[in-house]
């Protein structure tokens, strides 16, 4: 059972490609096919166990190519088609302002990391903004053009980003990427080159805590179950033992580590609320969990 809830499937992840190319076109591929589980096939088996680099990004660039349709039938309602909402709270940035007032966007080269359709980028662009959206999903990256917008599309990892140093002003990722990484370090590493000096990048996961208590929306998920202290990957492998969903579990003071370590400044950590017009339940978010516990952290990071 997972220790987060089926948001951090709202986003994404990564996949390896070439390094600082400076195109903006999209560059997703039509060509690719997908594996979908067979009716009556075996579930995965949940586990905790070490899940390197390379094994997490392939099992997470197959779970999101898989489960792309699905997701965005759950989950699309929610997100809408140009929506930048933060979490599963609901916080979204036209009130939040995290990445600044919506009229200085105008203009403002900003990449989303996991940016799963691209909801936030169509956003973003709407305010005058000119994002670049990069996911590892590919099939991902297919309801982004369905869903229409004038920016790239960019199929890439976000542990080795194919950009120039210094090519935006801001990056951001709403659960994308970093829950599903073995070394965040190296992603945040990576978001700082391309950022220019002064550059913020803004991104939000579960919040550590949740990794504490069991993944269920009632009172049953309120009692501690595992230790928060376990960094322990949570896995999900078929009946090889060949990972086909991974996610991380840093605590807060590992994420507070990993953003300073790897050059930024953090300047506000914010824990939303769960709102009172917020009846949704899934997975582990219910708003009896979301009124005594936090569901989502989000990082206010900058470039000195």
């Amino acid at each position: 059972m997972r220790p987060h809830g089926p948001w951090t499937r709202l986003r994404r992840g990564p996949v390896r490609v070439g390094r600082k190319s400076t195109t903006r076109e999209p560059i997703i591929q039509e060509s690719e096919t997908y594996e979908t589980q067979e009716p009556g096939a075996v579930e995965p088996e949940a586990t905790r166990r070490d899940a390197g680099g390379a094994e997490s990004a392939r099992a997470n660039r197959g779970w999101w190519d898989r489960n792309a349709d699905e997701y965005q039938v759950e989950h699309g309602t929610f997100l809408g088609d140009d929506r930048f909402v933060w979490g599963p709270e609901g916080l979204d940035e036209i009130e939040a302002e995290l990445l600044g007032p919506p009229e200085e966007l105008k203009g403002k080269e900003v990449l989303e990391i996991g940016a799963g359709a691209a909801q936030c980028a169509r956003w973003l662009a709407a305010q005058g903004a000119r994002p670049v959206a990069l996911d590892l999903s590919h099939r991902q990256l297919q309801h982004a053009l369905r869903i229409g917008g004038s920016f790239p599309l960019i199929c890439a990892d976000a542990g080795a980003l194919p950009f120039a140093d210094g090519s935006f002003d801001l990056a951001c990722s709403a659960y994308g990427a970093l829950p599903f990484v073995a070394d965040p370090r190296l992603v945040l590493r990576e978001v700082r080159r391309v950022l220019r000096p002064g550059g913020r990048f803004v991104f939000s996961v579960t919040h550590p805590i949740r990794w504490a208590f069991p993944d269920e929306p009632g009172a049953e998920g309120l009692s501690v179950a595992s230790s928060y202290f376990d960094r322990t990957p949570y896995v999900e492998q078929d009946e090889e033992g060949r990972a086909v969903y991974v996610e991380h579990h840093r605590t807060l003071g590992d994420r507070v580590r990993d953003i300073a370590v790897s050059g930024f400044r953090l300047v506000d950590l914010v824990e939303p609320e769960w709102p009172a017009w917020n009846t949704s339940e899934w997975g582990g978010w219910s708003p009896l969990r979301g009124n005594l516990i936090p569901g989502t952290a989000i990082f206010v990071c900058e470039r000195d």
